[in-house]
């Protein structure tokens, strides 16, 4: 079974509602070949659920999509190899001044195959914003977090990615146009979950200062640990905005 086959494949399976033992062993088979880090098994797992969904009322998708973003929380993928990313992927860090923060933060989403979870204290690097975008225009399903007040900064593109379709949610903790502006906190998270299996996370803020003129850095890690509180954090602000 070739990597494009999986979607045939798993149609197949589904077409008579059973998972016999046989199939079991081809896919677990393939995935052995052919899906041997997070990535890889992130974007298989992706094509169960779009199979799935293809294969159910329209009325009822929204529970198979429900599942998937449970799913991210809950079981992060993980490498094959034990608590070791594959070499190409191990954990990093990048500095700035320079653009290897900016790079890897583009990276990120230009490589991106399902989700993006962004949680920062402000967007005016337009370099990132088009990444983002981008992404969007593929499929990726992306979420922002930001800080209301910055979000009415000159060349803040809060609101052009609020435009473009993408879900966008500011704090409400003090400031214009929070609730309570007696209270002048501000939501200063600087991360980001890609596919639920690689996080960013750092002191960059996502700005051409940053890069130009600010020391800085980004870690960016598969740790699954990390990945699973800082989604229950992302989460748990989604919620609360």
């Amino acid at each position: 079974m070739n990597p494009e086959d999986l979607s045939s494949f798993l149609r197949k399976s589904l077409a008579d509602g059973k998972f016999t033992p046989s199939e079991k062993a081809a896919l677990a088979d393939w995935l052995a070949k052919n899906a041997t880090i997070d990535q890889q098994r992130g974007v298989a797992r992706h094509t169960a659920f779009e199979v799935a969904k293809a294969a159910i009322p329209a009325d009822h998708a929204g529970i198979v999509g429900w599942l998937e973003d449970v799913m991210r929380v809950l079981a992060p993928m993980r490498p094959v190899a034990a608590n070791a990313p594959a070499a190409s992927e191990a954990d990093v860090a990048f500095f700035a001044p320079g653009e290897r923060c900016l790079q890897q933060i583009v990276h990120r989403f230009s490589s991106a195959r399902r989700t993006a979870d962004v949680c920062v204290f402000t967007i005016t690097d337009d370099r990132i914003s088009r990444a983002i975008s981008d992404a969007h225009r593929r499929g990726v399903k992306i979420r922002i977090i930001s800080d209301n007040e910055k979000a009415f900064d000159q060349g803040s593109d809060i609101q052009k990615l609020r435009e473009a379709g993408i879900p966008v949610k500011v704090d409400d903790v003090g400031g214009r146009g929070r609730s309570d502006p007696g209270i002048n906190g501000h939501m200063h998270h600087k991360f980001a979950i890609f596919d639920g299996v690689r996080l960013l996370n750092g002191s960059y803020n996502w700005t051409r200062g940053a890069a130009d003129m600010n020391y800085e850095n980004i870690v960016d890690t598969g740790d699954a640990k990390l990945i699973a509180l800082f989604a229950a954090e992302f989460e748990r602000l989604w919620n609360r905005f």
